[in-house]
């Protein structure tokens, strides 16, 4: 079942900064709608108003093309996983999933069913007999995947589930979530402030930031024509380098890096930010008195190095290369920069993209 969110805006009591404003959405059926951002942008209070936990302030809301403002959650027929699994300690796992399909006094036979096909789905059958505290986190996060399998919503929404496991599990059970979403063909949405779990899970991306929708997107495309700073910076590990730009004439940016760029298309003069992929940088080791920066850090990671380059007007770079890059501290190096080049306007917004830059159109000018 799809799901529409027009306008949606919520406050608390007089409050003049609304906790979310103007939200609009649109989550296709059978899609995995991913909501994302920082501690406290509203991700977690919307999903509530999907819910029907908390109450939208002004705004519709709409599942199935039926406006669900009203409508108490019981009603809503969508099924939600939190992050603290929220099990019942002194009941089993079997009890557990089946606790909320007794509640709404549905036949035993039917019950039964749906608890061993959940448990199967879950690779959980083995553990059925088991309290809460014989699990570990995974197992007992697949327990609260499982009961919300067995209530046969079409509609699940899951916050932030994964948090409270360690990094490893993490991986895995993204892969789980995905593949469970897929062969039950759910309309799922899913709360996290990891950029890492919408880049690798999401159809849909929401970018949530200071109480607004900055984008909605694919997660490529939120990577490659992020609307904003923060956008840009939210997404990729290690971050983005924004940089700083200047330009009195139509065709060229004076980078406070040392470079200078020549652009394929005119730009009016004034003030700009440049944005650089780590990826998109190269640092060549040049002799003393040469290049444009010094190594300050060196992390080798097996499959790239992340180098860390302090320009010699003081500017901090991110770079990325592929394979284990050997470079001693205080290493003089020449920082080029090849690739796609994104510039975003005074106030921050995306307003061109410089494709297919090569080493030879950045020049230093220390």
């Amino acid at each position: 079942m799809g799901i529409e969110l027009q306008g949606i805006t919520k406050t608390y009591g007089k409050a003049e900064q609304p906790v979310l404003h103007d939200v609009n959405a649109e989550i296709q059926d059978g899609e995995l709608f991913v909501i994302v951002g920082p501690s406290g942008c509203g991700k977690s209070t919307l999903l509530r108003m999907i819910a029907g936990i908390i109450p939208i302030t002004s705004g519709k809301l709409a599942i199935d093309g039926q406006i669900m403002n009203a409508v108490p959650p019981k009603d809503r027929k969508l099924a939600m996983v939190f992050q603290s699994y929220a099990l019942y300690p002194f009941l089993d796992v079997a009890a557990n999933v089946a606790f909320g399909l007794q509640a709404r006094k549905m036949p035993a036979v039917e019950v039964e069913q749906r608890v061993n096909e959940a448990l199967k789905l879950g690779d959980l059958t083995a553990y059925r007999n088991r309290k809460p505290r014989e699990l570990s986190g995974g197992q007992r996060q697949r327990v609260a995947l499982a009961r919300a399998i067995a209530s046969d919503a079409k509609i699940c929404l899951m916050d932030e589930p994964l948090s409270n496991l360690d990094a490893q599990l993490r991986v895995r059970m993204r892969t789980e979530i995905r593949e469970l979403q897929r062969k039950l063909g759910l309309t799922l949405i899913y709360v996290t402030h990891d950029q890492t779990e919408a880049m690798t899970m999401a159809d849909h991306v929401m970018v949530l930031h200071e109480q607004h929708v900055q984008q909605i997107d694919t997660p490529l495309d939120i990577y490659n024509h992020p609307a904003n700073h923060f956008v840009a910076e939210f997404f990729g590990t290690p971050q983005i380098n924004l940089l700083p730009v200047t330009t009195e004439i139509t065709r060229e940016l004076q980078v406070t890096a040392g470079f200078q760029l020549t652009l394929q298309r005119p730009l009016t003069a004034g003030t700009y930010t440049l944005g650089i992929r780590p990826n998109q940088l190269l640092a060549l080791p040049v002799a003393a008195g040469a290049g444009n920066g010094v190594v300050t850090n060196v992390e080798t990671l097996g499959e790239l190095t992340i180098i860390e380059v302090l320009t010699d007007n003081g500017t901090a770079l991110r770079i990325v290369q592929s394979g284990q890059v050997q470079f001693p501290l205080e290493q003089r190096v020449q920082v080029s920069a090849q690739g796609k080049i994104l510039i975003f306007d005074e106030h921050e917004q995306l307003i061109a993209e410089e494709e297919g830059a090569t080493n030879d159109q950045f020049v230093s000018v220390n």
